[in-house]
């Protein structure tokens, strides 16, 4: 087997594997998102169980990566692809960990009445979904196209964050006593909007990868 065959293997292999990383984080955004709706604590739970194996691929992506840089004498835009696994990886990682926040949160709202700021959280859920799918998508097809189209739609996540922001500011003005919900809406929507850029990091790095120049998307 030529050292090209192998190099080919390898990224057919962490294309597999950042394809379940990504459809795991999605999931696990979107069941949080429904569990946050709903007030299902059961899948809440489910969420945080399956933050480990998303841990796992992370890992086993990286050691791919770390193998085929050392053993096969990568050119430089398989360099490139490489170093990008690395990177993409860590993004899809946090995205996971910030589901796992946003499940959290059923805890401190189950039994509460249905507040407009909940529905921004669930939008911005949904687009960081669709900007995980985007972005792991833009990947495996090498496309910078594909990559500022994902990254795009995390102008909608920032919009929808200053807007709950401004709704949580001006409850704690006319209801002091519910600080401490507030407070938790802050963050939940804060952990959403670092997802997004996240997901933007990782295209960027998705462009670099395909284009050899360094972008920086959504100034």
């Amino acid at each position: 087997m030529t050292e090209r065959t192998r190099l080919s293997e390898a990224f057919a292999d962490l294309d597999g594997k950042l394809a379940l990383m990504a459809a795991k984080a999605e999931e696990s955004l979107l069941k949080a998102q429904h569990a946050l709706a709903t007030q299902d604590a059961g899948l809440a739970k489910e969420v945080k169980r399956a933050d480990a194996e998303i841990d796992a691929l992370q890992l086993e992506i990286e050691d791919l990566a770390a193998v085929a840089i050392a053993t096969q004498q990568p050119v430089a835009r398989d360099l490139r692809m490489l170093v990008a696994a690395f990177k993409v990886a860590a993004d899809f990682e946090r995205a996971a960990d910030h589901a796992v926040h946003l499940a959290k949160a059923t805890a401190t709202f189950a039994g509460q009445p249905r507040m407009r700021s909940l529905d921004r959280l669930s939008a911005m859920a949904e687009t960081g979904a669709k900007m995980i799918r985007g972005t792991a998508e833009a990947f495996t097809r090498r496309s910078a196209e594909l990559a500022r189209q994902a990254a795009a739609m995390d102008d909608f996540i920032d919009g929808e964050h200053k807007a709950l922001t401004a709704e949580v500011l001006a409850m704690m003005r006319e209801r002091p006593e519910e600080a401490e919900k507030a407070a938790k809406l802050l963050r939940t929507s804060g952990y959403l909007e670092r997802l997004g850029d996240h997901m933007t990091n990782a295209c960027e790095d998705i462009v670099f990868m395909v284009e050899g120049v360094h972008v920086e998307l959504n100034a």
